[in-house]
């Protein structure tokens, strides 16, 4: 412990001490660093606690020896010559100095090396001796190196939460199972792995090999086989193969993968050949295998494949990927859930449009696109037929909501649309407001918005007028002869399903429609792009449509379509009417 020197350890050493409060005892006591403190003539005053663990030696026992005599040898555990001792000479020049690897000699007479640094300690400018701090040079780098690990496995730890992270929100991001699964590929390559392999199971009881990604992406020459699940998962050793009959994750180690690979292991099933195929192609040195989905519900198998033979997989390793499993197998199960609910509906929206009539001399195109990739469905329609006395009717709608939900309603509408248009031979706001009357009672659709329009006049010579009411629904854009465009914004009234209490009939508009005309009908799909106002998306259509006025009919129809900005989420319906010239 640090105490005053004892008298004939240097007088004012001794006093020097004294003088000290107990306040700079006690910070000195406090370090965990070895402190050591020696007169000029290289003789002990002090130590603190911390140098007395390290040297193995009491204060009182050395306290008033010869430090370099006492503690300093050579690597050997001999006596150092006092000329080689680098801290003997800092005292002679009074100057600080740093050692590193001398070897001190401890109480118990074993060795310890140590690497120091020294400090001048003067009082009224004179030059009172040093202050040495040294430390156990072994134990230091063990603690640095225990620090790093430590640090390390922090990073890498950090490092695949990050990851699982990722791919939560990235394959959140979509429904469609291929690009999943192209984005779970690049996200593992080569962050994880260097092979990334995914089979999914098939109705029919086959094991599809739907992607593998490498290090140069994805590698169609090693997708597409397909082999039966052998019923009995028991009998065959391969990893794939007790994965998909419910068994643990399997980590493969380098002889493992080698057994798996072929070198000592039977053929076993067609499904075990081809797994083993793979992994000798890509040359595995080490291998995952976990399910995609629950044990409940196994969707399929992930394969992470690593093929350095110095950084094999590990423990934690695997349950990074066997979480990662689960959460693709989700996305997929969603996805395949949504594949199927879509294909319904885009089935129900394609029979429900049926072929539309050609009055005359009056001609009909009509589009639908289903919302893009990844997006749900919808449920707009269009419809055009004739009525009892030959009027020609046109229909455009979409009902509220985005799913199979939808489009069943919209099936439900259309329905009794045209009953109600065919029954009743008033004017469209008429047929419209019975329509909303029903709707409630008869139908399990919230709101939707439409344009019911009479195209007046013979089909042959015409002239012709439009007669329409809007139920909340984006305008008709009428396209005559000479060059111009006019939104009918006319005839507005409100969506279906929101009740009024007004007691007055949905209003009626009329417009006449020149020779050579075109008109468009259409949902807000055409219209209303993310991140853009209605007004931008009306004027779009305004311009594309006037480049097109004179294109063929169904040429008009595909170029609108293809000329919408990316970014559109929502489905559209289009009706077009050309009109003779006469």
């Amino acid at each position: 412990m640090v105490e005053d020197a004892v008298p004939g350890a240097g007088g004012e050493g001794q006093s020097w001490l004294a003088a000290e409060p107990d306040f700079w005892r006690q910070v000195v006591e406090q370090l965990s660093t070895a402190l050591m403190v020696v007169d000029p003539g290289g003789r002990i005053l002090a130590v603190n606690s911390a140098a007395e663990r390290l040297l193995g030696r009491a204060t009182r026992a050395i306290r008033g020896k010869d430090a370099h005599d006492l503690l300093h040898r050579d690597t050997d555990g001999g006596t150092l010559p006092r000329e080689r001792c680098l801290l003997l000479r800092a005292l002679a020049e009074g100057a600080a100095a740093r050692g590193e690897g001398d070897s001190y000699l401890r109480g118990d007479g074993r060795l310890v090396t140590i690497s120091w640094s020294a400090s001048p300690l003067t009082d009224g400018g004179s030059f009172k001796g040093m202050a040495v701090l040294f430390t156990d040079v072994m134990s230091d780098r063990s603690a640095r190196r225990e620090r790093a690990a430590y640090t390390s496995a922090l990073e890498d730890l950090n490092e695949r939460l990050t990851l699982v992270a990722e791919i939560t929100d990235v394959l959140g991001q979509t429904l469609e199972t291929d690009e999943a699964l192209a984005r779970l590929g690049r996200l593992l390559v080569p962050r994880l792995a260097d092979w990334v392999a995914v089979d999914l199971r098939t109705g029919s009881g086959q094991v599809h090999r739907v992607a593998v990604t490498g290090p140069a992406g994805r590698d169609a020459g090693l997708e597409g086989r397909r082999e039966r699940l052998p019923d009995n998962g028991e009998a065959d050793r391969s990893a794939l193969v007790q994965v998909l009959h419910g068994g643990d994750p399997v980590l493969q180690n380098e002889q493992d993968a080698q057994d798996e690979a072929g070198t000592t292991t039977a053929p076993g099933s067609p499904l075990a050949v081809a797994h083993r195929d793979f992994l000798r192609t890509v040359d595995a040195t080490s291998a995952i295998t976990v399910p995609l989905g629950s044990y409940q519900q196994i969707t399929g198998a992930l394969t992470v494949v690593r093929t350095d033979p110095a950084h094999p997989f590990d423990t934690a390793d695997l349950e990074v990927v066997s979480d990662i499993g689960r959460r693709v197998g989700l996305v997929i199960d969603n996805a395949r859930l949504f594949g199927r609910q879509r294909a319904v509906a885009e089935a129900m929206q394609h029979n429900l449009l049926a072929p539309l009539p050609q009055p005359g001399r009056l001609r009909l195109a009509a589009r639908y696109q289903p919302a893009p990739a990844g997006s749900q469905v919808g449920g707009d329609w269009y419809d055009a037929f004739e009525l009892k006395d030959g009027t020609l009717a046109l229909v455009i709608g979409d009902v509220v909501g985005h799913d199979l939900t939808a489009a069943a309603g919209m099936a439900q509408l259309h329905g009794i649309l045209r009953s109600l248009a065919w029954d009743h031979t008033g004017p469209p706001g008429a047929v419209v407001d019975r329509l909303d009357d029903a709707m409630p009672a008869i139908t399990t659709v919230p709101m939707a918005t439409l344009v019911l329009a009479q195209v007046e006049g013979h089909p042959h010579t015409g002239p012709w007028t439009l007669r329409w009411t809007s139920a909340g629904h984006p305008p008709p854009l009428l396209l005559p002869p000479g060059g111009h465009a006019q939104y009918l914004e006319a005839g507005q009234g409100i969506v279906l399903g929101v009740p009024v209490d007004t007691g007055v009939g949905r209003p009626d508009a009329t417009h006449p429609l020149p020779p050579g005309s075109t008109l468009l009908l259409y949902t807000d799909g055409l219209v209303e792009i993310p991140g853009s106002d209605l007004d931008t998306g009306l004027d779009r259509l305004r311009r594309h449509a006037l480049a097109l006025a004179h294109a063929p009919l169904d040429t008009l129809c595909d170029q609108l379509l293809a000329r919408m900005p990316p970014g559109s989420t929502d489905d559209v319906a289009l009706l077009a009417l050309r009109l003779p010239t006469l």
